[in-house]
């Protein structure tokens, strides 16, 4: 049932997935794709399935740290214990717990200040712009996704800086390897003192609720809250501002006519942002997930899987899949329809509610005040790092005041 290409599966870009999974999707949608490191992993690639799989408590993630678990070198391996590792009953205390801290009350009492933060940082970035491009990158979708999930997190202003950077080096973003783990060290050092502080004396932040949360004895322990830590750090740091940064480049490269509507008609962002989700490709949203490995045989598709296999989930495939998404390649911001890039079931993203509300502020402001920006370079310049989390750009340079491409 092989079919000659190698998993992890080269050529997708932030456009969408490669050829392969049209191909999937078409002809063997549950599909046994032989592994680089040797052994091979089964891929699910269409809408229902990718949803079947996602929602099937007998596809186990916790399974994929067992000592014969099958391994794929290269691949991001979340640390075993944190929340996405999990599967119940231990997900399910451990999301119940979050749940009181992660109120959607709480979360809407985010949207003022994302919108203050907003709105400071393209003040900077407009002054800059009088001179030169501007690096979007580096001056706006990182600083507003990492500062907000900073402050979520409860961590002092003196400390966001060193705090910034050590999530990008985390992230791989800014250096070699050994810099990433290392920053992940400095990380795990000081989100253990700043629990350590939260317990002692709490504040008005997630962590600090984190800390507070019960159910009736029970509690979460240092190192689940320093797991949920690193969690919201990726969801709600790095994917956010990849995918801020990504749909940027797609209305000012193939939707340029979008970002000037948008400015005249921001009532229309939300839907253009739930597009964009649905489009803009990340590869966590692709192969290179946490995998899942069946606790019995199970079929899915029409195939039934051993138990003990790997399975892994294309969500970027799933949407673009023909059977749910008219013209799936295209983008229609009037299109609607439930999109899978927050995931499904019991792992669906944390994070989605606070993303939505950066993501639609922060474009909403940028087509308010640039309707005439540009990419100040050639699409074909914009530089991209290979990586297993998200597609990355190390820069993007914009010419807010439309000199650019």
């Amino acid at each position: 049932m092989a079919t000659g290409d190698e998993f992890p599966l080269p050529g997708s870009t932030y456009r969408g997935p490669a050829p392969h999974f049209a191909r999937f999707r078409a002809e063997q949608p549950v599909v046994r794709v032989p592994a680089t490191g040797g052994g091979h992993a089964w891929l699910v690639t269409r809408y229902d399935d990718v949803r079947a799989v996602l929602n099937d408590e007998r596809f186990s993630r916790a399974a994929s740290y067992a000592p014969d678990a099958p391994r794929f070198p290269g691949l991001f391996q979340a640390p075993p214990g944190m929340i996405i590792s999990l599967d119940p009953p231990d997900h399910t205390r451990l999301r119940t717990l979050v749940a009181q801290a992660f109120s959607v009350e709480r979360i809407e009492g985010m949207r003022p200040r994302v919108a203050q933060l907003v709105g400071e940082l393209l003040d900077r970035a407009d002054a800059d712009a009088v001179t030169a491009p501007v690096d979007l990158l580096g001056r706006f979708t990182f600083p507003l996704a990492l500062t907000v999930i900073a402050e979520l997190l409860g961590v002092p202003s003196q400390d966001q800086e060193r705090f910034s950077v050590w999530i990008r080096r985390f992230a791989a973003v800014d250096g070699p390897q050994d810099e990433a783990i290392a920053a992940r060290e400095q990380l795990g050092e000081y989100m253990a003192g700043l629990v350590t502080g939260k317990t002692a004396d709490p504040g008005d932040d997630v962590l600090s609720a984190l800390v507070r949360a019960r159910i009736g004895e029970d509690r979460l322990d240092v190192g689940e809250l320093i797991g949920l830590g690193y969690t919201l750090l990726g969801a709600g740091g790095d994917s956010t501002a990849c995918q801020l940064a990504s749909s940027v480049v797609t209305l000012l490269v193939e939707e340029r006519d979008t970002w000037v509507r948008l400015g005249e008609h921001p009532e229309e962002v939300p839907a253009a942002v739930e597009e964009l989700l649905r489009w803009v490709n990340l590869p966590t949203n692709d192969t290179s997930g946490l995998p899942r490995i069946t606790v019995e045989d199970v079929e899915i598709g029409g195939v039934t899987i051993p138990r003990g296999d790997a399975v892994f989930v294309s969500i970027t495939s799933a949407n673009r899949d023909e059977a749910v998404f008219s013209s799936p390649d295209e983008l229609d911001f009037g299109r609607g329809g439930e999109h899978l890039a927050f995931g499904h079931g019991i792992h669906r993203c944390l994070g989605a509610p606070l993303a939505r509300i950066e993501l639609v502020t922060a474009l909403r402001e940028l087509t308010r005040r640039f309707p005439a920006a540009r990419l100040a370079v050639p699409e074909e310049e914009l530089r991209w790092q290979p990586a297993d989390m998200n597609h990355r750009l190390l820069e993007l340079p914009i010419d807010l005041h439309g000199k650019g491409f």
